[in-house]
């Protein structure tokens, strides 16, 4: 099932996720509609606030790159309770990042290239690893959404200024896109 993405504004994005239990319910079919929601939307990852579910949930599809970066092929990944153990600070990298909860609204974002995390596969089967490369930078975005951070924290005040106004329309319902959304107001 498609399910609609909630847009800047909305509360649940900016309340800190919480872990879940190896017998949370219905894990399977939450996993199933968070990657047709991302499909349907032409995403790359999804956080579950940005569906309304405050637990630490996200799922990441690659796949679609996959002309571009051949690494990716097939990759297409649920991520349970992840949490970033550490940042490898030795090279970091700028680059345009957009959002699902943020249409229309790209910014450069500077992120280590490399990062250690923990977290459960779909199987519940646990994982402590480094990634680095683009995967990583996906990651620190959706697990930011977990934290209740967005990208457009992390970018200079000035910048964060200059789209003050695309950020009040967007709490304002008024944006536009191709896909369901849930805004703050309509």
């Amino acid at each position: 099932m498609i399910l609609p993405i909630y847009i800047y504004g909305q509360p649940v994005l900016r309340k800190e996720s919480v872990d879940i239990p190896k017998d949370y319910p219905n894990l399977n079919e939450l996993i199933s509609n968070m990657f047709e929601t991302l499909t349907a939307s032409e995403g790359v990852g999804l956080a579950a606030p940005q569906i309304g579910q405050n637990i630490r949930v996200a799922v990441i599809d690659l796949d679609v790159l996959a002309e571009d970066f051949p690494e990716y092929k097939g990759f297409r990944k649920a991520y349970i309770n992840p949490h970033i153990e550490e940042f490898d600070d030795t090279e970091t990298e700028s680059m345009e990042e957009g959002c699902l909860s943020l249409p229309g609204i790209h910014e450069k974002v500077v992120r280590p290239t490399r990062i250690r995390v923990r977290y459960e596969d779909a199987e519940r089967n646990e994982h402590d690893e480094w990634v680095d490369g683009y995967l990583a930078r996906v990651m620190q975005h959706e697990f930011d959404h977990l934290d209740a951070h967005m990208f457009i924290d992390r970018i200079s005040p000035l910048r964060r200024q200059l789209i003050r106004n695309k950020l009040k329309a967007l709490t304002l319902g008024k944006y536009r896109c191709s896909y369901r959304t849930k805004a703050a107001r309509r």
